[in-house]
């Protein structure tokens, strides 16, 4: 039998600045047990099924915004990174990938999400109701990109 202490979630969370670089997506959770009603960065736990992380990023983004929406994604490294424990006990790891809006239209998905906004990065310190670390993150993301090139991001 395996160690369940070794068991934890991955899921990679999606930084997706608008085309202009001076806003950043954010989505309002809906029923969900730590974060309803609460604004997040889209992205979920990854699936064996996926074949890999650029694939689990593409079928989240898929499932949350819609495969309207066009992104390009550094999916090869992050920026910024959480480890959070859910109110059910459940571990999870929560690297946060930059990427970067394309075009196409965003529909959220109902059964998880309510709302969502374009916050200006000049906004992002005091936007509620959000993630606490939420700035934090989107200011990582920031530096990320400041060193990143288009050769380092794919369009999912």
């Amino acid at each position: 039998m395996q160690d369940p202490t070794l068991f934890f979630h991955y899921c990679p969370k999606q930084v997706v600045f608008s085309a202009d670089k001076k806003s950043v997506l954010l989505a309002q959770r809906a029923g969900e047990a730590d974060y309803d009603g609460i604004y997040s960065f889209i992205g979920g736990k990854t699936e064996t099924t996926d074949g890999g992380l650029l694939q689990g990023l593409k079928r989240e983004k898929d499932e949350e915004i819609g495969k309207d929406a066009k992104l390009k994604i550094c999916y090869m490294m992050s920026c910024y990174q959480t480890w959070y424990v859910k109110k059910n006990g459940n571990t999870m790891v929560l690297p946060h990938h930059v990427a970067i809006y394309q075009g196409g239209d965003i529909v959220i998905n109902p059964e998880e999400y309510s709302d969502y906004k374009w916050v200006p990065i000049s906004e992002i310190d005091t936007f509620e109701p959000t993630i606490k670390t939420t700035a934090e993150a989107t200011h990582a993301a920031i530096r990320l990109l400041s060193i990143l090139d288009d050769d380092d991001f794919v369009e999912i």
